[in-house]
C-alpha cells in the first residue's frame, strides 16, 4: 500500500527561530554584544518540510500544526507558500503568539542556548491531523515533549503522538520520529510509546542514550566516539520497538540499526571550524537528508552518507535552514572536505 503513496506529512512543532549571534555566552548579571541576528522559520515539523523542499523534494509536502494571528505566523505561511508546502492543515489560532525560540548563538565555533515560547504550537491535538485525508508515504512526528495536548498519557499508557503514528500506520503510512533534547525522564515518558508504532527513529545521541537507558560522555567533533557503544545504543532502540531503522547522529558522525543485527557507521564530514556559522537546525538537515533517502527507497548507506552531507551544509548558513542546498551541492561537501573515520580508537594510544 505505502508504494501508491507519496510525500511526508510533517506534524508538529512549527516556529519562528531567531538566531542572535554573540560574542560570548556571559554570566549571570553580564552583558555580551549580540553581533548579528537573523529570523527564519524552525521547529522539528517545519523545519523537515522547509529542508526537504530545499534539497529538490519533488513529491508533496504537507504541514499540520498552530500558528498565531501574527506577523511570525503570516511568516510561516508565506514561506511556505513560497515553498509549495501545503498548509491546508496548519491551524491559526487569535490571542496567543507563534512558538518562538531565541537562539543564541557564540560566534566562534556555533556553540546555542535556545530560549523556548511556545505559544500557539503547544495547543495542537489529535485533532488537527487528519491522516485519512492525506497521501502521503511518510507521516514525521516532530517533537513530544513540547505540545502538552498530545504528551499527556492516555489509555493503555501510550499518549496522543503514540495513537497518531498508530493511526498513520493503519492507512499505510510509514511512520518517523524527531525528539528535542529535554531532560531525560521526559524524553523517556513522552517517546517510548511511541517506538512500538515507528517505522523509523532519526535522534541524536543523548536523546538516544535517555531511550535506552545508557550513560554516553560528552562528544566532540574531532574526538573519538566509541563507536560500538553507539551501535548498542542504536539496536536497543530497535528492540524497544522500531521496526524498519534507528538512526543515532552525533558530531563525529552517525550510526543505525535495523531488525536483525544489522548496523552501519557514517562520519561526519570535516568541515572546517572556519565554515561553520550556525549549528540551529543541522539536526533536523541530518533528518532531512536520511528521510529524503527512505522515501526514496536508497540504501542505508547512502541516506546516512546524505544526512551528513546536509547536516555539512546547514552549518554553513546564517539561519536554520538556509544553508541547506540542493542534493547534489550538499554531497559535494563530502567529495571535498571528506569524512571522518569511523574506527575504534586505539587503546592506550597517543
Amino acid at each position: 500500500m505505502a508504494s501508491t503513496r507519496s510525500g511526508v506529512l510533517c506534524v508538529g512543532s512549527i516556529v519562528v527561530d531567531l538566531a542572535k549571534v554573540i560574542d560570548a555566552y556571559p554570566d549571570q548579571e553580564r552583558l555580551t554584544l549580540i553581533r548579528d541576528v537573523s529570523v527564519s522559520t524552525g521547529g522539528p515539523a517545519l523545519n523537515l518540510a522547509v529542508d526537504l523542499r530545499r534539497l529538490g523534494a519533488v513529491f508533496p509536502l504537507e504541514l499540520a500544526g498552530v500558528v498565531g494571528d501574527d506577523e511570525h505566523g503570516r511568516l510561516v505561511r508565506d514561506a511556505c507558500a513560497a515553498l509549495g508546502i501545503d498548509t491546508s492543515a496548519l491551524r491559526t489560532v487569535p490571542d496567543v503568539a507563534t512558538s518562538f525560540t531565541d537562539a543564541m548563538v557564540v560566534r566562534d565555533g556555533g556553540t546555542r542556548t535556545f530560549f523556548h515560547h511556545p505559544g500557539a504550537s503547544a495547543l495542537l491535538s489529535a485533532q488537527d491531523v487528519d491522516v485519512t485525508g492525506s497521501r502521503a508515504k511518510i507521516l514525521h512526528a516532530g517533537a513530544p515533549g513540547l505540545h502538552p495536548l498530545m504528551d499527556a498519557p492516555g489509555q493503555g499508557g501510550g499518549n496522543g503522538w503514540a495513537s497518531l503514528l498508530q493511526a498513520a500506520q493503519s492507512v499505510g503510512m510509514r511512520t518517523t520520529m524527531e525528539l528535542v533534547s529535554l531532560p531525560d525522564e521526559e524524553i523517556r515518558a513522552v517517546a517510548l510509546p511511541c517506538l512500538p508504532n515507528l517505522d523509523y527513529l532519526v535522534i541524536n545521541e543523548i536523546e538516544a542514550a535517555a531511550l535506552a537507558g545508557a550513560q554516553i560522555g560528552p562528544g566532540d567533533v574531532d574526538g573519538h566516539p566509541h563507536w560500538g557503544a553507539l551501535e548498542s545504543i542504536a539496536m536497543a532502540l530497535v528492540e524497544l520497538g522500531v521496526s524498519r531503522l534507528a538512526a543515532v547522529h552525533f558530531p563525529a558522525g552517525c550510526v543505525a540499526a535495523a531488525p536483525g543485527g544489522l548496523l552501519w557507521r557514517q562520519g561526519s564530514v570535516r568541515l572546517p571550524r572556519s565554515a561553520v556559522r550556525n549549528a540551529t537546525g543541522a539536526g533536523d538537515a541530518f533528518a532531512g537528508g536520511v528521510i529524503y533517502g527512505l522515501h526514496e527507497e536508497l540504501p542505508v548507506v547512502q541516506c546516512l552518507r546524505l544526512g551528513a552531507c546536509v547536516a555539512a551544509a546547514s552549518l554553513e548558513g546564517a539561519a536554520t535552514s538556509d544553508g541547506v542546498q540542493p542534493l547534489a551541492q550538499c554531497l559535494a561537501l563530502g567529495e571535498t572536505y571528506g569524512y571522518r573515520s569511523t574506527s575504534e580508537p586505539v587503546q592506550g594510544g597517543i
